[in-house]
């Protein structure tokens, strides 16, 4: 008997709830994710705790879900969190800088990688210099 691609178990506490996913976060399954983060915030739910420890995988449906969840949450004065996200969703959090939906971590700066995966690095932004102006017509002309 197969599994299914996703399970949700969610484990409320006041106005506080912990999901736990399991399984893939694609295209197929993201409105599962959706429908379980909209039903927190119509249930009162205010702190949302997405534990993704037993997820496989992720693509950026997935974090789009998670994006749109934080801003709704935030609007309506709430945190949503991601514990535990696989490698491939920190390597697309730090890529759209997005890692504010991870607790604890530094503004520009990710946990180390799991494994033998290269670090990430925030970079710094070099300073602003003056570029003098180029000819972009044929004859030379500014």
């Amino acid at each position: 008997m197969p599994l299914p691609p996703l399970t949700i178990h969610r484990h409320d506490r006041r106005n506080r709830a912990l999901i736990t996913l399991a399984g893939e976060i694609d295209l197929e399954t993201v409105p599962l994710v959706r429908a379980s983060l909209e039903r927190c915030l119509r249930d009162g739910i205010r702190t949302i705790d997405v534990d993704l420890a037993p997820v496989t995988f992720c693509d950026c449906s997935g974090l789009n879900a998670f994006l749109h969840a934080s801003h709704r949450m935030t609007a309506a004065g709430g945190t949503l969190r991601l514990h535990h996200p696989p490698p491939t969703l920190v390597l697309m959090l730090d890529v759209a800088g997005c890692d504010f939906l991870l607790p604890g971590v530094p503004f520009g700066r990710l946990p180390p990688p799991p494994g033998n995966a290269p670090a990430a690095r925030a970079t710094a932004v070099p300073p602003h210099r003056p570029v003098p102006p180029a000819s972009a017509l044929a004859g030379g002309a500014v």
